[in-house]
């Protein structure tokens, strides 16, 4: 651990004051001893409309948290489902109105603002409440298509993580929890570890994420701010998004379109139920100075050809499979070794892929409006 937890909150020279932790009546954690919170904390969630930043928001929540939320609702795949994810959050928090997502809504423990992490000035009133921390899920995803655009990915990826940690400096907030990518560990040996170079990535997704983790090193280094970085790695499950395979690859078994399949599906991936993400990334929100965390399933990672079978024993139905070149920007295998994550948060993955599967596709059979979300 590069700054205590006990440091950091008694840090006399910091721009983050200690008085937001006496302030806010909140007993801090004690190496892997979970912390207690008298009070409910308020917590910025970007990228809320989106597939971790829903069903993390939901958990907080639940807990009795208030969440004020961000999303730009762009159309990187169907809006839609971003939409129906915002309704649940709604429901949850007790609104009963329809929200698409184009307008803000307050529920009392839920504030939602359709506000872009590019836009500093957006962003800015939004931290006059002060916030306990920040949960920074907002992000530019896929591989290929940053390939293609490029600067958007440089744009929120970085410049969005700069906008939110120095806002974070200049009003006190002390935590951020910052996502990132198993994408950054090309080239390494499996299982990867936390520790390993990853100063050569293959993308400009991975490209954008590095930066983002250097930034956050940055703050911490050089004003306190209290980082936890999380490595995500293959994240599935029930309104997962549609540029995915798991959800693609369901729906094209279950209605009979051929599968479009890069490469001859040996390659495999640590794949990663939704809600044990979403529990560390919450879990994550602990003081740890600045560390680097792995959340991945940490077992014997899964052929996609593997997969693809599971899906057709579940469905019952045979899939057509259209075998395209090996996308140079892809990875051939993911495996994350977890065992920080287990020693600094306790944390373990309590879903295994194939549970996680069938729920999945039991919640897609159940969700006729999804056979017209475009893929």
């Amino acid at each position: 651990m590069s700054q205590s937890h006990r440091e950091w909150w008694t840090k006399p020279d910091g721009l983050f004051p200690v008085g937001i932790a006496t302030a806010h009546a909140i007993v801090l954690p004690i190496g892997r001893e979970f912390f207690n919170i008298r009070r409910s904390m308020r917590i910025l969630l970007t990228g809320i409309a989106g597939f971790i930043g829903a069903r993390t928001a939901s958990l907080l929540l639940s807990r009795g948290h208030e969440v004020v939320g961000v999303d730009n609702m762009n159309d990187y795949y169907d809006v839609r489902l971003k939409q129906h994810r915002l309704q649940d959050l709604a429901r949850e928090s007790g609104m009963d109105n329809p929200v698409d997502g184009f307008s803000a809504f307050n529920s009392g423990r839920l504030s939602y603002h359709p506000i872009d992490v590019e836009s500093y000035a957006a962003l800015e009133p939004l931290f006059a409440d002060g916030f306990d921390a920040i949960i920074n899920l907002a992000a530019r995803a896929g591989v290929r298509y940053s390939m293609e655009n490029p600067f958007v990915y440089l744009n929120t990826n970085t410049k969005g993580v700069l906008n939110l940690v120095e806002l974070a400096r200049k009003n006190g907030v002390g935590k951020l929890v910052q996502a990132s990518t198993s994408s950054l560990y090309a080239g390494q040996q499996m299982p990867f570890h936390e520790d390993l170079p990853v100063n050569t990535p293959i993308s400009p997704y991975a490209a954008s994420k590095k930066a983002a983790e250097a930034i956050a090193y940055t703050y911490h280094h050089l004003y306190g701010l209290d980082v936890s970085i999380l490595r995500y790695f293959t994240v599935f499950g029930p309104a997962g998004r549609p540029d995915m395979s798991p959800i693609r690859f369901i729906r094209w078994v279950d209605e009979g379109t051929p599968i479009t399949l890069y490469g001859d599906g040996t390659q495999s991936r640590d794949f990663t139920y939704i809600d044990d993400i979403a529990e560390g990334t919450i879990l994550a929100l602990k003081p740890l100075g600045y560390e680097v965390i792995n959340l991945g399933g940490g077992n014997e990672p899964v052929t996609i050809n593997a997969f693809i079978q599971r899906i057709e024993g579940h469905l019952g139905k045979k899939a057509q499979i259209d075998h395209k070149p090996f996308h140079k920007a892809d990875m051939m295998d993911t495996s994350a070794a977890i065992d920080k994550a287990r020693r600094l948060l306790d944390w373990s993955p309590k879903v295994d892929v194939w549970d996680g599967l069938k729920r999945t596709i039991d919640w897609y059979l159940a969700q006729p409006w999804m056979r017209d979300i475009t893929l």
